[in-house]
């Protein structure tokens, strides 16, 4: 039997239909040219799961401001999704804006690896994707069933990784609130021993800021 081989940062995001509570959804066709986070949650009308959407909700301005969709997943059925968001706003005054795929088949859940054994064959864990606006995988997070995910953690992930691209930077531990550096990114290392030899000399034009050749830093933005 051929391995079944999951997606991984860098690959392109595997393409699916599906039913959910915004109606048939066609991955990743209808979102091209969207940044999108992929998240599945174990179940429908579970405590941890509903402080997760209320928390990805409030944030979904934060997230659409940054051209970034938000979808959820579970391997509930649609009438279950529905139920629950109705639950949601009635109880707790919050409503839900994004699409949740009714996964009830398991199979975008084993397409990109969120069934595991820590879950029953009724759960997802806790599933991270972000897919970048080509289709792309970039990030891919997992976290266990009793441990809520950080959405403000999500939101700077997705925020990291659009500077990235821009800048053509790579980024320090807790950017932009880093213990050493601060909100500056980090200079690409040298590719050769003349560059760096020279990379000391350049800092001197005041472009970047240098620990050592190897550990270089400017400002952006």
């Amino acid at each position: 039997m051929q391995e079944r081989k999951l997606p991984l940062i860098g690959d392109p995001a595997p393409e699916f239909t599906a039913q959910t509570t915004h109606g048939p959804l066609h991955f990743p066709h209808d979102y091209k040219g969207k940044w999108v986070v992929l998240f599945s949650h174990p179940a429908d009308f579970t405590p941890v799961c509903t402080t997760e959407f209320v928390a990805f909700q409030k944030r979904y301005g934060e997230f659409k401001a940054l051209g970034c969709e938000l979808i959820g997943l579970s391997i509930d059925q649609v009438f279950s999704h529905i139920k629950w968001t109705e639950w949601i706003e009635e109880k707790l005054g919050v409503k839900i804006e994004f699409p949740i795929i009714a996964d009830n088949t398991g199979k975008v859940g084993e397409l990109f690896g969120m069934l595991q054994p820590e879950a029953s064959e009724s759960q997802t864990v806790r599933a991270v994707f972000v897919i970048d606006p080509e289709g792309i995988v970039r990030a891919i997070i997992y976290y266990p069933l009793n441990v809520g995910r950080n959405m403000d953690e999500i939101l700077r992930l997705v925020k990291a990784l659009q500077t990235v691209d821009k800048e053509g930077v790579a980024l320090p531990a807790g950017w932009p609130e880093n213990e050493l550096v601060g909100d500056r990114a980090i200079v690409p290392p040298p590719g050769s021993e003349a560059d760096a030899a020279k990379r000391l000399e350049d800092a001197k034009s005041g472009a970047f800021e240098c620990y050592d050749w190897w550990f270089c830093h400017k400002k952006i933005g």
